[in-house]
């Protein structure tokens, strides 16, 4: 357990700052708000809430050495959504809960966020001056999460990641020093966070470009498995295209849920970012049959309510694990995947609570181009590779004593795909970190030259490796 002392230390050099201890209210509620039971079932002895990123800078300065010597491991919580065990949360350590930075400045082209908002709510005032902003599709989902691993936008076709989107970090690096990184101070820093994960210090606040955004048409489309490999067709149909549209984002799927029945079931999920209804860039997605026409929420919808049903589709609080790969755009691969998944599934369907899915997402051209043009980010993919497609395996389930099984069967699903693609050439090595499990290694998919980069960079800023041992949550940059 984290020494108490130290903890005693703490409270005496940041008197106006919050520690919340094990066996209050307080910190039950706090320890529940994590996507995943992975993650509510470990149990620090104290979780820190930070109103400032002095706060912050106080706290490294007088936590630092002891974290590094393994007494007082320090986790970083923004939003908690990963479901990676470990990665936001750890056991007796200090748990960095950056919930109460809040606050957004709207002007001059940008807005700046506080590391405590979330999406839902920077679309809702946004949406109030016609504006938006290239960040996450879930109303839930926090800033940073994205804003330093990758991540996808409804607007990544026009756009890029949502990493590249960002034109300014706060940051609060292992000595206490607050920083910005941006496109002119340390520069080769902003490059490194632009996918490298919080190995180089605590974010505090991101600043984005916002452009005019007004209503777009967009939600769900569920059907039938069979209707599946025409539905890839269509996908990398679109893709292939010469010119693609950049105002779409599409998202396919297929999966197993019990309340279903024993048959696999699809969901497209599809956004123009127009209010044209049904535009003819969707129609092969949206006429798809025969459809569960009781679950079509197709509509025009701002983009603060496209992404409120986005964060309506997850599950309540479950054990869950994500695992994904990427694929070149390739019909037939994709279809072997898909194949791969269904028959993989059978072993864990009796686990009670399972609710799976393979989701397709794809990286189109015009994505890997925006990327390139905003100066690039950590992430090793380049326009050359593309158009691309994420493969992502999403599982929920209840129990803890079916974990071993269900996480087996995801391994071996996903290596059986990736397998495949290789021998066809078809595979490509980046693993979207976001999305990655344990057993999984993002930051080495980006390629020798991008890591020895990011390894260089925390050498500079982080010369003591606080944020290599200190927090020993998530993907390190060193063995």
């Amino acid at each position: 357990m984290a020494s108490s002392q130290a903890v005693e230390d703490l409270q005496q050099a940041l008197p106006d700052s919050r520690f919340v201890f094990r066996g209050s209210e307080e910190y039950d509620d706090l320890n529940k708000t994590y996507q995943s039971a992975l993650n509510v079932e470990i149990h620090p002895s104290c979780i820190f809430l930070p109103k400032s990123n002095e706060d912050i800078s106080a706290f490294l300065k007088h936590v630092g050495l002891r974290a590094l010597s393994g007494e007082i491991p320090i986790a970083i919580y923004g939003a908690g959504c990963q479901p990676l065990r470990g990665c936001a949360n750890v056991q007796n350590g200090i748990t960095v809960n950056l919930s109460s930075l809040k606050g957004l400045t709207i002007g001059d082209g940008r807005v700046s966020i506080a590391a405590g908002e979330r999406w839902g709510s920077v679309y809702e005032e946004l949406g109030k001056k016609g504006l938006g902003v290239a960040g996450g599709r879930s109303a839930k989902s926090g800033i940073g999460g994205l804003a330093l691993e990758g991540g996808l936008s409804f607007q990544s076709s026009r756009h890029g990641f949502v990493c590249d989107n960002v034109i300014n970090y706060e940051v609060v690096l292992a000595s206490g020093e607050i920083v910005n990184a941006n496109g002119k101070e340390n520069v080769n820093l902003f490059r490194a966070l632009r996918g490298g994960g919080n190995n180089f210090g605590i974010v505090t606040r991101f600043d984005f470009p916002t452009f005019e955004q007004g209503p777009m048409y967009g939600g769900s489309v569920y059907y039938f498995a069979p209707s599946f490999p025409e539905q890839i067709q269509h996908l990398v149909d679109e893709l292939q295209k010469p010119e693609p549209s950049k105002d779409t984002h599409l998202m396919i799927s297929t999966g197993y849920a019990a309340m279903f029945g024993p048959q696999m079931m699809c969901q497209n999920q599809l956004y123009h970012n127009h209010p044209e209804e049904n535009p003819a860039v969707l129609r092969p997605f949206t006429s798809v049959s025969p459809q569960l026409d009781q679950l079509n929420s197709m509509r025009v919808l701002s983009l603060a309510e496209a992404a409120k049903e986005q964060a309506e589709d997850s599950p309540v609080i479950q054990r869950s694990a994500y695992f994904n790969t990427t694929l070149k755009a390739d019909a037939r691969i994709l279809q072997e995947a898909a194949e791969i998944y269904t028959a993989g599934l059978e072993p864990i369907k009796p686990c009670q609570g399972l609710i799976c899915s393979m989701k397709l997402q794809p990286y189109a051209h015009s994505l890997l181009d925006a990327s390139t043009a905003q100066g690039g980010n950590s992430l090793g993919l380049s326009p050359a590779n593309g158009p691309l497609v994420s493969v992502l395996l999403l599982t929920y389930w209840t129990n803890k004593s079916d974990e071993a099984a269900v996480l087996e069967t995801m391994k071996t699903i996903l290596g059986s795909i990736k397998s495949r693609a290789a021998a066809r050439d078809l595979l490509v090595p980046y693993t979207y970190m976001n999305y990655a499990f344990a057993s999984q290694n993002p930051i080495g998919s980006y390629g020798a030259e991008n890591k020895a980069e990011l390894q260089r960079v925390s050498r500079r800023y982080d010369p003591q490796g606080l944020f290599q041992k200190g927090v020993p949550g998530g993907f390190k940059l060193f063995p």
